[in-house]
């Protein structure tokens, strides 16, 4: 179990958010991270839920936002838990991730949003990359669901 940390860390409240993995063949549309504590790293595109918005809408909504691509998203993959911590290791936050797997439909990768650059990569290229924590595990398992699809 993870515990807040003191009075401030007692306040946080988890935030609902969704993201997805979109595929155009044998490549995933990854974007880095323009800013908080994950900046630089590559990761699915994401971002917090809407209030009245379903969880697979938002991540549909943050994809086009994020990276201007259109995606089907075919399935929930899985809950991604994230517990930012500060550099004295402070919890700072509590996040549910939503995940989705999916496949491109229309657009070519352009940074929006948040995020500082959009692209597809090679699936067999992730491993290779810095990414946020989880990522390439959900690179493969949603590929696997895209490829049985």
């Amino acid at each position: 179990m993870v515990q807040a940390d003191g009075p401030q860390q007692a306040a946080i409240v988890p935030k609902a958010a969704a993201s997805a993995a979109v595929f155009r063949g044998d490549s995933v549309l990854l974007i880095r991270r323009g800013g908080g504590a994950m900046q630089g790293l590559w990761s699915l595109p994401g971002g917090h839920i809407e209030a009245g918005e379903r969880a697979m809408e938002a991540a549909r909504r943050e994809v086009l936002e994020e990276t201007g691509v259109e995606a089907e998203l075919l399935r929930f993959l899985d809950i991604h838990e994230v517990f930012p911590r500060d550099t004295e290791g402070r919890l700072r936050g509590h996040y549910l991730i939503t995940v989705f797997a999916g496949v491109w439909r229309a657009g070519e990768p352009l940074a929006g949003g948040d995020a500082a650059d959009a692209r597809f990569f090679a699936v067999d290229e992730v491993d290779g990359l810095t990414t946020t924590p989880g990522a390439a595990d959900f690179v493969r398992r949603a590929f696997a669901v895209v490829r049985g699809a």
